[in-house]
């Protein structure tokens, strides 16, 4: 197994996240200091970050979590804010699938999963993410929702075409298949309406439901397997489909 990936599956960050973790040169692979994420590592090799011994994690758990405002998506926080591992209690090293804004709520996951995780955060699988954003402006005219629908110009280039309704006036909900900083905001602001609050309800077959703020729950078998499947990418659901 490729070292990156090994970190990954041993919940030590995603695999993209673990190939930087390598290239920094905190991994070692016996008593050797290892730079390439490629190298091939075995469970009976003695692999450290940090010092620390890394092993392969027997079961590996998804969470959802209803985040907080003001809770932060990392693991560790350099100024001390609170995190949104600290929020799940499952008895594993869990690392956040991607990121909220720290004044964004609702849907986050968690997992030990690193294949899965990165899967999920890739562009290339085009996993779809929905958010109810309230903006300020009151009712939004249908000349800037067709904007936001065949997608807009940011300063990174134009975005996709984004599912939009209007839910009541000044109130969106929005689903998108990217995942850049601060996206569904820029958005909104590019068509002149700033965003006020705006919380992730769903991401890929997962809705957020009744979930209390703050409150995690560990994902059943079933849902595990449904976000496999949306993390296979849009070719494979769509011969999904057609068998």
């Amino acid at each position: 197994m490729r070292l990156a990936k090994y970190l990954a599956h041993a919940g030590v960050a995603s695999r993209r996240a673990a190939e930087g973790v390598v290239r920094e040169g905190r991994v070692t692979v016996g008593a050797e200091i290892v730079l390439d994420p490629a190298r091939d590592v075995t469970e009976a090799d003695d692999v450290r970050v940090d010092g620390a011994p890394v092993a392969l994690e027997a079961e590996q758990v998804v969470y959802m979590l209803n985040k907080p405002s003001g809770v932060v998506s990392t693991a560790k926080d350099t100024h001390g804010r609170p995190v949104v591992t600290a929020l799940v209690d499952a008895g594993v090293r869990l690392y956040p699938v991607g990121r909220l804004d720290a004044d964004t709520t609702g849907l986050i996951l968690l997992t030990n999963d690193g294949e899965l995780a990165n899967r999920l955060m890739h562009p290339r699988y085009e996993v779809p993410r929905t958010y109810v954003a309230k903006v300020q402006g009151g009712f939004v005219k249908n000349r800037a929702l067709d904007r936001l629908r065949e997608g807009v110009e940011l300063d990174d280039g134009r975005t996709a075409p984004a599912q939009v309704r209007q839910v009541r006036p000044a109130v969106l909900e929005l689903t998108i298949r990217e995942g850049r900083k601060r996206q569904i905001k820029r958005m909104c602001e590019a068509v002149g309406h700033r965003v006020l609050s705006l919380r992730r309800v769903a991401f890929g077959p997962l809705e957020l439901g009744r979930l209390p703020e703050g409150q995690a729950r560990q994902l059943t078998p079933r849902e595990i397997r449904a976000l496999r499947a949306v993390a296979a990418g849009p070719k494979s659901r769509s011969r999904t489909r057609r068998g």
